[in-house]
């Protein structure tokens, strides 16, 4: 990476990345409701169909043919970047996905890929109505032929981005709006990737394993800076879902004996539970204590009054990881 930074927020970032994927190949074009002239409805590409008029589309308003307009792009050999202005705006262009772009590279036998990025900012935090405000990351996670990203750094945002949209099959890249705009981080001005796949170790310890990733990044480092000296955490953010890093996972596992996964998507169903049967699986043996799950609730995400209660916050998480070294 180069010696010239420049001090962005995530969702700077992820505008940084989509200029400097657009500027290296003229297959990339972005496509979605008011991307062009308004700039999106964070303003994630503003000022591209300035620089790339051809190759920045508004869009009606239709999910499912915007992403099914993508698939056919892709395996025309174009690399579409549609953006859906929520997450929880995604459902009638699901089956777009699962039965088409996570299918095509099997259905094809290889002849035809997807190479697409659907990025949608997710979560909660920011007082939007409910279907702003949801995570179902593990809706896509579940679903084989379907990378799944979540950066949680801009200048992660900015290198996954990259590598998901130089990826040859489907991307869904859910971008934590809570964070957006929430702190600053040097940022290389150059194009370059972060892997996909490869989880990063945001705290180093000896007592406990915490995995997180997105939005809860920050208060999970926060609760385990909070929590020291008496209890030494390890904080593994997973960046993307699927594939999921489980050998750095298990490894931190292996040595502390312990572990806590902190996600705000609701408890039934969320990763949290593949993440701890991975590690049961892989490294029972080395269990000291129950694994912990600090979540979101069963429960539809809730409006104002309740949003910060329902969200996992610092506290919540310094509970969970305490219990886990206490057992």
């Amino acid at each position: 990476m180069s010696t010239d930074t420049q001090d962005l927020t995530l969702v700077q970032s992820v505008r940084d990345g989509l200029y400097g994927e657009m500027d290296r190949d003229e297959d990339v074009l972005v496509l979605g409701e008011d991307v062009g002239e308004n700039g999106g409805v964070f303003r994630a590409t503003q000022g591209l169909i300035e620089e790339f008029p051809d190759r920045v589309i508004d869009t009606p308003l239709a999910e499912a043919g915007i992403v099914g307009t993508a698939i056919g792009m892709a395996a025309h050999g174009l690399r579409p970047v549609p953006e859906m202005q929520f997450s929880g705006f995604m459902y009638p262009a699901f089956d777009q996905l699962v039965s088409h772009a996570a299918r095509l590279r099997t259905r094809s036998r290889g002849r035809f890929t997807c190479p697409m990025v659907v990025r949608a900012p997710y979560g909660g935090g920011i007082r939007a109505p409910e279907h702003h405000s949801e995570s179902k990351e593990a809706f896509y996670a579940h679903e084989p032929g379907l990378k799944v990203v979540v950066p949680s750094t801009p200048a992660d945002a900015k290198g996954l981005l990259a590598a998901s949209i130089r990826d040859p099959d489907p991307v869904v890249f859910l971008e934590p709006k809570l964070i957006y705009r929430a702190f600053r981080e040097p940022v290389d001005a150059e194009s370059y990737t972060v892997p996909l796949g490869e989880a990063a170790v945001r705290r180093e310890g000896s007592d406990v394993t915490v995995v997180t990733w997105g939005a809860m990044t920050r208060p999970t480092v926060e609760a385990a800076e909070e929590l020291a000296p008496e209890i030494d955490a390890e904080v593994i953010d997973l960046r993307t879902l699927s594939p999921m890093d489980t050998d750095t996972v298990v490894e931190s596992f292996k040595r502390t004996g312990r572990a806590v996964v902190v996600h705000e998507a609701p408890k039934t169903g969320g990763l949290a539970g593949e993440v701890v049967a991975t590690i049961q699986e892989e490294a029972l043996l080395y269990q000291e204590a129950p694994i912990q799950r600090v979540t979101g609730f069963d429960t539809p995400f809730p409006l104002y009054a309740l949003e910060d209660y329902y969200l996992p916050e610092s506290a919540r998480i310094k509970d969970g990881i305490t219990d886990a070294c206490e057992f």
